[in-house]
Parts: C-alpha cells; structure tokens; sequence
C-alpha cells in the first residue's frame, strides 16, 4: 500500500521560511515524479511544485513561487522537501505532496499539512 506523509508545516510570520517533508512507501520512490500542491480555504487545490524521478531531477515551479521555493528529493531516504523561503500571507493553505508516472497525472496524494503565513 503506497502511502505519503507529510511533515513541517506549522504558523510562521511572513518573510520566514518552512521545509516541508514527505517520506513515501509502498513503491519504488525513485521511479516516479513527485509534486507539492497546495489549496486554500475556499479555492481549489493548486499546483506548486514538481519534480522528475531520478535524483538531481528536472524541477518546475508555479509562477507564484518561483524564486521563492525550492523542490529537492533524497531517492535514499524516499523523501521529496519543499523549502519555503520568503513567505507570503497567500501561502497560507494546506499542502500536499503526490506521486506519480509524470507530470500531469498523480494517483496518490498524502493528507496534508497546514502552513499557516501571518502577516
């Protein structure tokens, strides 16, 4: 059973910055692309950042984020991080991390951690 758990968010004031982890089992880590999306109440869930399989990997960013955060995975520790630098109240959301065979289509999703920005 594939499962991802995300971990590091938390209430930071703007300007400050959060890592954010998600360790996965349940499948062979480093086959598969990785992404962070976020949603906040009352808005859909939008993409933030995603990054290809193999370790070093090809990364791409929403325009939102971009300069700001950073998508990184460790393949030996199953572990893919979003470093979150420059924090805006509009990041506040939750986010999650997903998996999946490219970069358009993911099929699992962890349950979420909240980031909370205050101004």
């Amino acid at each position: 059973q594939v499962q991802l758990v995300e971990s590091g968010g938390g209430l930071v004031q703007a300007g400050g910055s959060l890592r954010l982890s998600c360790v996965a089992s349940g499948r062979t880590f480093s086959m598969y692309v990785m992404g962070w999306f976020r949603q906040a109440p009352g808005k859909e869930r939008e993409f933030v950042a995603a990054i290809r399989s193999r370790s070093g990997g090809s990364t791409y960013y929403a325009d939102s984020v971009k300069g700001r955060f950073t998508i990184s995975r460790d393949n030996a520790k199953n572990t893919v991080y979003l470093q979150m630098n420059s924090l805006k109240p509009e990041d506040t959301a939750v986010y999650y991390c997903a998996s999946g065979d490219n970069l358009y289509k993911y099929d699992y999703w962890g349950q979420g951690t909240q980031v909370t920005v205050s101004s």
